[in-house]
């Protein structure tokens, strides 16, 4: 009798730990999948949003909203998005991608008047309105009202806005800036699919899933800093190189500055 009830015993610590492994392992990340082809700016109308757009919106908004990191599709990459201001939540994102602390977050906000509080402009309006939306990072100085556990170690950041439909409203949704990096451990290939980075999905609250991006290029945005007044250089050439230095010189007389701090 005691020999059973000692092999019962293992047997149920066995099965136990087996379970544990098995919850430990399986994803936990919930998927939502975006209904394909809705039209680009559809998303930004209240009257145009579908209901099921509307509940992956406030699903995804209310993980944020609890200082959760999610999983979102932009115009470029897979990204990693938190709430800025939360710095609870920009640490879980450096945690997941086994990211260096001293390397950046960018921000991403749903409005060009957004950049206005989060960031110092020292150009005009109508060149960020020809770069924005779109697959471009402007690094410019930061101001106050941004996060200083974000980035501690420079005064300027990078600022995006998606040339994503789903993007810009979650932005708008949200009411403030998102951190956003890629979705991929640190050194390795960027995503273009939620499949590629699915050994990041346990350590995610949402997951959404936008399809497969059209670029293939996996080269990321172009990065350009415009902190030094009428100057601008480039900090990553990214996958709209050409037509960022065509606004930048030839639309507005920018000078590249090769001496200029990058991120």
């Amino acid at each position: 009798m005691l020999v059973m009830r000692h092999i019962s015993k293992q047997t149920l610590l066995s099965h136990l730990c087996s379970l544990y492994t098995a919850a430990m392992m399986s994803p936990t990340a919930k998927v939502l999948n975006l209904p394909q082809q809705t039209p680009n700016g559809c998303l930004l109308q209240q009257n145009c949003v579908q209901q099921d757009q509307i509940e992956i919106l406030k699903s995804t908004v209310n993980a944020l909203k609890d200082g959760e990191v999610v999983a979102v599709p932009t115009d470029t990459l897979y990204g990693l998005a938190c709430l800025a201001q939360s710095s609870e939540a920009v640490k879980k994102v450096y945690d997941i991608k086994g990211r260096n602390g001293q390397k950046p977050l960018a921000i991403c906000v749903g409005e060009i008047e957004e950049i206005y509080k989060y960031c110092k402009v020292a150009v005009k309006r109508e060149l960020l309105e020809n770069l924005l939306p779109g697959p471009v990072t402007l690094v410019l100085e930061r101001s106050a009202d941004l996060n200083p556990d974000l980035n501690p170690f420079t005064p300027l950041v990078g600022v995006r806005i998606p040339d994503h439909p789903f993007m810009r409203r979650l932005c708008q949704m949200c009411g403030e800036p998102l951190a956003l990096t890629s979705a991929n451990i640190s050194s390795k290939t960027s995503t273009v699919d939620i499949h590629e980075f699915q050994e990041l999905w346990p350590r995610v609250a949402v997951v959404v899933n936008g399809g497969r991006i059209g670029d293939q290029s996996r080269q990321g945005s172009t990065v350009v800093n415009l902190s030094v007044p009428g100057r601008y250089s480039i900090i990553r050439p990214g996958c709209a190189l050409a037509p960022t230095l065509n606004v930048l010189e030839c639309k507005f007389g920018l000078l590249e500055d090769t001496e200029s701090q990058k991120v």
